[in-house]
């Protein structure tokens, strides 16, 4: 007789014994001030130690998006949000749920990335000419590329690029980031836009899909490095003490129609 041993829930992540608990194989309170903030999360996402070059790409992404003022959308809701219901929780699961496709997460960025390159390399086509190629098909069919122009930054994002400096310094630049920016290239030279950056998130997203990071853990990573400016405005709406913020009524137009509801109500046979 044989016995199925699968178990309903398996973990590799960590492991809690009576005394210890283990990250990945390694005792927790050996990782405590050996390891960096950002060298623990690689190990826990990647399942191995990053090599220093990593080390150091990490601490730049988790700081790359920490704060957007209230220009951001997901800031925003989190103040309106604890406003009404002053807590952390409330106001930093907000900020969390407003990140997507327009704003923050990396992913689609990182799906179009490894996607596309995948596509260059079985073309045999050099780099330049695949990329025009691309480009020519997407905006022919009214595609965008993810992590393409910016709402301020005009012809270059220095987030960005300090990101590619460090990426560069580190060892951790490679063909998929080379790629992006030869479709980057092309984009603005066919739709003649030169002022046409590629933005924080867009970088990151090559940057991390070179780095063996999944589309979701780019979202997740994003996340996690704009969760300390959320706490900070959380806090300052909580210290403020404003109560239930609304719209102004200067930034905002209502239909000023009035109806009348016996008649109305008749006339659709009540």
């Amino acid at each position: 007789m044989t016995t199925d041993t699968k178990r309903a829930w398996e973990t590799s992540v960590s492991d809690v014994e009576e005394a210890s608990v283990f990250i990945r194989g390694y005792d927790l309170g050996e990782l405590i001030g050996q390891l960096s903030f950002a060298s623990a999360s690689y190990l826990l996402i990647r399942g191995r130690l990053p090599t220093p070059g990593e080390s150091k790409m990490m601490e730049a992404v988790l700081c790359s998006v920490l704060d957007y003022s209230l220009k951001k959308p997901g800031t925003v809701a989190a103040r309106y949000c604890v406003s009404g219901n002053p807590s952390m929780v409330a106001g930093l699961a907000t900020a969390v749920l407003s990140a997507g496709e327009y704003t923050l997460a990396p992913d689609s960025g990182g799906t179009f990335i490894v996607a596309t390159f995948a596509e260059f390399q079985k073309s045999g086509d050099p780099m330049v000419a695949a990329a025009e190629d691309l480009i020519s098909r997407m905006r022919s069919s009214g595609q965008r590329v993810p992590g393409f122009g910016h709402p301020n930054f005009r012809f270059t994002d220095p987030r960005a690029q300090k990101l590619k400096r460090i990426a560069l310094e580190n060892g951790v630049w490679g063909g998929l980031c080379d790629w992006y920016e030869a479709v980057h290239a092309a984009f603005i030279k066919q739709a003649n836009k030169p002022e046409l950056v590629i933005n924080e998130v867009g970088m990151m997203a090559a940057i991390l899909a070179q780095m063996g990071f999944s589309p979701a853990e780019m979202t997740g990573l994003a996340l996690i490095s704009t969760m300390p400016g959320v706490v900070a405005h959380v806090s300052e709406e909580l210290q403020s003490k404003v109560r239930i913020r609304t719209v102004a009524d200067g930034d905002a137009s209502y239909a000023r129609d009035r109806h009348d509801l016996a008649g109305d109500l008749k006339a659709a046979g009540w």
